[in-house]
Parts: C-alpha cells; structure tokens; sequence
C-alpha cells in the first residue's frame, strides 16, 4: 500500500511538473503572438506592404499549417532545441495574421475578449485536470462537430448567409469550450502513461502547449466576433 501510495505520488509531481512546463510555454506563445501582432499593426510600412500584398496573409496561414503538421508529425524525432524554435516560428506567424485584428477592433473589444478567452481556458483547463469523469465520448462528438464546422465554414464563404455565420460562431464557442477541457484531460493521460519529465517527457509538454495554444485561439476568435461589435469603421 505505501509503494503504491509513493507511487502515485511521484506519478502526481510528475504529471504536475510537465503541465506547469505546457502552460509556461502556451503563455510564452500568446505573449509572442500578442506583441508580433500589435506592433505589426502599428508598423505603417507594414500595413502597407500588407494591402498591396494580400496574399502574405494566405502564404503565413499555409505556413502554419505546416509548422502544426510537421510538429505534430515528427516532435518525438526533433531536439528540444528545434522543436522549440518551430513552436516560436508558429507564435510569430500566427501573429502576422493577427496584426489585422488591431485594424478591425479597438484595443478595447480586443482586451475584454483575451481576458474573458482567458478566464474560461482557465476554468475549463481546471475542470479537465481534476474531473474523474472520462470526457473521451464528449471529445469525438467535439471533433465531428468540428468537421462540420469547417465545412460550414467554407460553405459560408461561397453563400454569405448571416444566420449561418452566427450559428458557426455559437457552435465555435461550444466546441473549443468543450475541447479545452477535453484536450487537457487526455494530456493528464498522456504524462501518466510515459511517466517521466525527461526530454521526451517535455517534448510532450510543448506538443500538448500547441494543442491548447489552438485551443484557446479559436476560442479567441469566435468570442472576438461576438464581443466585436465595436469595430473600427
């Protein structure tokens, strides 16, 4: 009984480390993304160059898929070193692509709409650590709701039905409300089952700081057009 408690234990300071490694590097990123994006939009070269050349925006956003893709794909087989510095690399370009979000919102909506996205990460964060409840049924039917969204989504831009724009950013809500919990009791789980703050260990930890940065950006996005009622004209 006592190996097993000292056991458990050890499995608990662990697990504890490695989130405290994730949630260290998800706040570095946002903060990078934060100030790549506010100072972008403040640069007049910048905007500039940005309208006269649109397609930057699709060249970053195509970037970054990349960036998750071959995170996703080959981390385990990265150094630490290279991993992170990929993970910088997303920061930065995601922030390129919300440097418009300044020239669309006032710094107002903006604030209100990071502290409410963070306020609710943070709730649902905790709420995924701690619950005893398996929340894996919840996270396929999350990830199917995803799938329709997307496709909603690019439905959206071919007809251009309001109705159908709010209905997909309620539903955003909903689904990344949802995953953060989700994503985060499915991380707990990863830690325990390989069991070590090593370098592999905390190659995990960065992997699993991307899946909540994701998380709480798209969360972000959708309370923005919900909150942004005050753009700029």
């Amino acid at each position: 009984m006592e190996q097993y408690s000292s056991t458990q234990t050890h499995a608990g300071v662990m697990i504890s480390s490695l989130f405290k490694s994730l949630y260290m590097q998800m706040a570095a990123a946002l903060t990078l993304t934060g100030l790549t994006a506010y100072f972008l939009s403040q640069s007049a070269a910048f905007i500039s160059y940005l309208m006269t050349n649109p397609s930057l925006l699709w060249i970053c956003m195509f970037a970054e898929l990349g960036v998750v893709l071959l995170l996703s794909a080959r981390v385990m087989r990265m150094s630490m070193s290279s991993a992170t510095l990929l993970f910088i690399l997303y920061s930065v370009l995601t922030g390129v692509t919300f440097s418009t979000i300044f020239l669309a919102f006032d710094l107002g909506t903006i604030a209100t709409t990071f502290f409410v996205t963070a306020g609710t990460f943070f709730a649902m964060s905790l709420v995924g650590y701690v619950t005893n409840m398996d929340l894996s049924k919840i996270g396929n039917v999350l990830y199917m709701m995803l799938i329709g969204l997307l496709i909603a989504t690019i439905v959206n831009i071919f007809v251009a039905s309001t109705t159908l724009y709010w209905i997909i950013t309620y539903a955003g809500v909903i689904i990344f409300v949802g995953l953060i919990a989700w994503d985060t009791q499915k991380l707990k789980q990863i830690f325990y089952e390989y069991g070590s703050n090593d370098e592999n260990g905390q190659k995990l930890a960065l992997l699993g700081a991307l899946t909540l940065y994701l998380d709480f950006i798209n969360l972000f996005l959708f309370l923005l057009r919900i909150f942004g009622g005050s753009s700029r004209d």
